[in-house]
């Protein structure tokens, strides 16, 4: 029989591989479900696995997914370092895509393109204020941010409905709920002709070194990390519990909120009520998988990029529901769960020996991985 045994110290070996572990189970996961799914396990995996790098085009697919993705859980890696669970990162990421419209329906034919600049500030001031809602509560009152945050999500999809279905609908939409197209002076430039990749990747790319430099390389991020590890700690070093929890709360509404802008004058090229895809949900899976840091989150975005991508294509080539692509995404953060297990905890073998003749019962214990 195997039973768990407390590591002495927590494994560092572990925490690097256990993302990878966790990939490879699901990998395994996946073949059995499109086995019980009557489809061929290689092509499943194919599609989710192969297709999305296939050529130039796919790639830059993949990086328009895996841009919003990125930049939300860099905003929420810093809130989960300082011990606040922001958990409404999608509410906000709508918000943003909301100020961020309402500025670019306010260009023109002759609009500079420096427009696309203030489109993105307002998009950054939306996700902050639906996130300083959250910290205002929590500051002022000790509501639980995790509730609050949650709650403010469908807040947000029902100012999104009202607006596009209301006093923002594009009276020649043909009763469509949408906004105009905005000005062509708006969209976000695109990197490379006939690939919809744009500076927002080069903006997502940046945001990770901002964000390595602040938690790792300044005093501020220094005392949020230790905020959030060690309470009693921080406060014996005078550090303030207020000051983090409104810098690790704005940080990741105006993150959101920039992932908002340039998906609403990105890809999108005005408001819908579709904008909501769960981009801000899928975050934390991404931030999770990536331990956190700037860097792994980088990897960790692409590869579930991966799968919203997969799962639109096993959709239309192998007739797999949509629903796929969530549950590729739920398959991935359980078994990281469980494998995170692993790092603080270590798999031992204990043999059960026969029965001695007093009755008594001895045990072989052989050390496992």
């Amino acid at each position: 029989m195997f039973k768990l045994e407390a590591r002495p110290q927590p494994s560092q070996a572990m925490s690097i591989g256990s993302p990878l572990l966790a990939l490879a189970m699901t990998v395994v996961i996946g073949v059995i479900l499109f086995m019980a799914l009557g489809k061929d396990p290689v092509r499943g995996l194919q599609v989710f696995f192969v297709e999305p790098w296939r050529n130039a085009y796919a790639i830059s697919e993949l990086a328009v997914k895996a841009v919003p993705l990125a930049l939300i859980a860099l905003g929420l890696a810093v809130c989960f370092r300082a011990n606040l669970w922001n958990i409404g990162a999608e509410g906000q990421f709508v918000l943003g895509a909301i100020t961020a419209s309402w500025v670019a329906m306010q260009a023109g034919p002759e609009t500079s393109r420096l427009i696309v600049i203030p489109i993105l500030i307002a998009g950054m001031l939306g996700g902050m204020l639906w996130s300083g809602i959250v910290a205002l509560l929590r500051d002022r009152f000790n509501a639980s941010e995790i509730l609050v945050s949650l709650m403010l999500v469908y807040v947000a999809d029902m100012v999104l409905s009202y607006l596009v279905y209301g006093p923002w609908k594009d009276p020649k939409g043909y009763n469509f709920p949408q906004t105009i197209t905005f000005a062509a002076a708006t969209k976000i430039p695109r990197l490379f002709d006939g690939l919809r990749v744009n500076v927002g990747a080069l903006i997502a790319l940046a945001a990770v070194v901002l964000s390595w430099a602040f938690l790792f390389r300044t005093y501020r991020g220094f005392a949020l990390q230790v905020g959030g590890l060690a309470p009693a700690a921080a406060r014996y070093a005078g550090f303030s519990a207020r000051a983090s929890l409104w810098t690790g709360l704005l940080v990741s509404g105006a993150m959101a909120g920039l992932a908002g802008g340039l998906e609403a004058a990105g890809p999108l090229g005005q408001l819908t009520p579709h904008v909501p895809v769960g981009y801000g949900f899928a975050a934390i899976i991404v931030a999770f998988v990536g331990r956190l840091h700037p860097l792994g989150i980088v990897f960790s975005a692409l590869l579930m990029s991966m799968f919203y991508i997969g799962g639109e294509l096993a959709q239309s080539r192998m007739g797999l529901p949509k629903s796929l692509t969530g549950v590729f995404q739920g398959l991935l953060l359980f078994t990281l769960l469980a494998c995170d297990t692993l790092i603080h905890y270590r798999v031992r073998w204990v043999r059960a020996a026969r029965s001695a003749p007093s009755g008594s019962m001895t045990s072989t214990a052989v050390k496992g991985a």
